[in-house]
Order: structure tokens, then sequence, then C-alpha cells
């Protein structure tokens, strides 16, 4: 059986932070680690078939003015790596004003050292990886995705995959992505198997 694994980067990344303590993630070996656990989740219905690497997709968003080493690992290292396919979208820091909820007043400034407010908007990334994991099924080149994130914009996605007759694994954080790991065939926590990928 074929998988073929697509990466949320940021979803992945920013739990990955959290959960390891900024600990290093050996990269070269996620998409095997992936794909065993959900060999693993497969095998409880009895399906011992070997799945295999066929693809893995990151999908990333950088912001282009202030992340260049991120830019540079991602498009010289990553994307260099056996099996892998890195989609770099822009990320931009738009000014932005802060509603209070108790008294409606707004704030564009930080109060204390008077910092333009700003947030990083992200353009994109799901669209593209719900793009890739829908062309990916009209072309039957997986028969399982697994699906690294813990978002529920994906779930609608999910349903027409798995509506065709696919199988999505999704791997997601263990207090993340209730929504999108009920709609998915199955699932597992990453947190299982940050020892193996921890360096």
């Amino acid at each position: 059986m074929r998988a073929r694994v697509f990466v949320d980067f940021w979803n992945f990344q920013l739990g990955w932070n959290a959960v390891t303590n900024r600990a290093q993630c050996d990269w070269r070996s996620l998409p095997r680690v992936l794909v065993q656990e959900a060999a693993n989740v497969l095998a409880v219905t009895g399906n011992t078939e070997p799945l295999t690497v066929e693809e893995t997709i990151v999908h990333a968003s950088v912001n282009h003015a202030t992340e260049a080493n991120l830019r540079d690992w991602l498009t010289n290292w990553l994307d260099r790596q056996p099996s892998f396919d890195v989609k770099i979208r822009s990320r931009q820091d738009r000014s932005r004003k802060l509603h209070c909820k108790a008294c409606g007043s707004a704030a564009a400034e930080c109060p204390r050292c008077n910092a333009p407010l700003v947030a990083a908007v992200e353009k994109g990334v799901d669209a593209a990886l719900v793009t890739d994991l829908l062309s990916h099924a009209w072309q039957r080149s997986y028969d399982v995705a697994v699906l690294v994130s813990g978002d529920a914009d994906y779930v609608p996605a999910v349903e027409y995959v798995q509506a065709q007759g696919l199988k999505v694994v999704n791997a997601a954080w263990r207090s993340r992505g209730h929504e999108l790991r009920t709609a998915c065939w199955g699932s597992f926590d990453i947190d299982t198997v940050v020892p193996q990928l921890k360096r």
C-alpha cells in the first residue's frame, strides 16, 4: 500500500516546540516513523499489508523579510531529502488593532512600549494542502494519506477523500485536533513518537 504524508509545517512545528522544549527533530526519519504508526493503526483492523512512503509534502509559510534562515533550511536542506516536496507560501506582518472585549477600546500599539501591534498573516497554506490532498486522491497516487495537523479546516477535504474509498490517518498532538481526528479513518498522537524523532 502506498502512503503520502501531508504536513502542515507550523501546526507540527509549534506543537513540537511546546512538547519537546524546542529539541531538534529528525526530519529525515519523520516520514518513516509516521507511516509506521499509520501502519500500526491499519493493523488494528487486520490490514497487515506493508505501507510504503511515496512522498512527503510539507506546506509552510515564511516571512521572507525576517525568516531567511528558515527559508534556506526548507528549500536547501529539507526539500532535498528523499521523499520530501516542500511548498512555501509568503507570510507577512500586518498592523492590527486589538479590541478589548470589556470596554470596547482598540489599540494599535503596545500600551507598555508603544511598539506597533502586528499579526503574521498566513495566506494559502491550508488551501494548498487541501489541493494536494484532493489532487493526489483524484490521481489515485496513494492508498493512505497521513495528515499531520490538528486543523479542523481540513475536515471537508478528508470526508471527500474517504468517500472515494481512500483512507486518511491523522497524526496530531494529543491536546489538539479532536474534530479532525474524529473525521479521519484513524489517528494517532504524535506525542507517542517523539522519542523516535528527537535528536
